[in-house]
């Protein structure tokens, strides 16, 4: 007579047998963010949202992304300003508002919003401008523990607790997808002067980014339209 097998006896007994837990019971913190990064550099798409708050105040972004070339992003300032930014393989197209005209390029005598983009190449963008890559690392990095069970949403997550050497001062917290695909459902970074929660979602959603119309679209000396 043949042995029962033990994912059958699991079944039968709802899994509450010794030995019968998830792999994620028997996978190591370190393993389980590292399927999580493997599976997120796997996607087509995904929407990002970040909150950087620090005692100087606070900076939100929105972005659309296949995690290469194409994407679309807006970032707004507590202190004032909003930037929109669309990349379409080397090309991109910028929007600031009138605010951070004003407050961050230093330009006070822009009164009206600004209803055109300004097409420019990718190559042309420089540190410090604000601009968006449309690419995230999804690695891997210091040494990570469990923390428990979490929800995200409407999702069960599992909590990875992450710590590194290079940064003593914080702490980051990984939640897992504990149902389905091990998504990377949200991080949080903490420091004494620093918190940012970066959250994910739209998961291969169709990505639905275009440039603007041509009428939309400011031409610029030594540019094109």
């Amino acid at each position: 007579m043949g042995t029962v097998s033990t994912a059958l006896v699991c079944l039968l007994a709802g899994t509450a047998l010794t030995g019968c837990g998830g792999d994620s019971e028997e996978k190591s913190a370190g393993a389980l963010l590292d399927e999580a990064n493997a599976t997120m550099r796997k996607l087509g798409s995904v929407t990002v949202d970040i909150t950087n708050r620090t005692t100087r105040g606070s900076v939100t972004s929105h972005l659309v992304t296949d995690l290469g070339s194409r994407c679309r992003s807006r970032t707004t300032w507590s202190a004032g300003g909003t930037l929109e930014q669309i990349r379409l393989g080397g090309t991109d197209y910028v929007r600031p508002n009138r605010a951070y005209l004003q407050k961050w390029k230093k330009y006070p005598g822009v009164t009206g919003e600004q209803r055109l983009w300004v097409k420019t190449p990718v190559d042309q963008a420089g540190s410090g401008d604000g601009l968006t890559s449309c690419e995230r690392p999804f690695d891997s990095f210091g040494t990570a523990k469990k923390g428990g069970s979490a929800r995200v949403g409407d999702t069960e997550a599992l909590r990875l607790i992450v710590t590194d050497k290079a940064d003593k001062a914080g702490t980051y917290t990984f939640y897992v997808a504990a149902e389905g695909k091990p998504y990377l459902l949200k991080t949080v970074y903490k420091s004494a002067a620093q918190q940012t929660t970066t959250a994910f979602s739209g998961f291969d959603a169709p990505l639905g980014v275009q440039a603007p119309k041509a009428d939309e679209v400011l031409s610029v000396p030594g540019g094109s339209r």
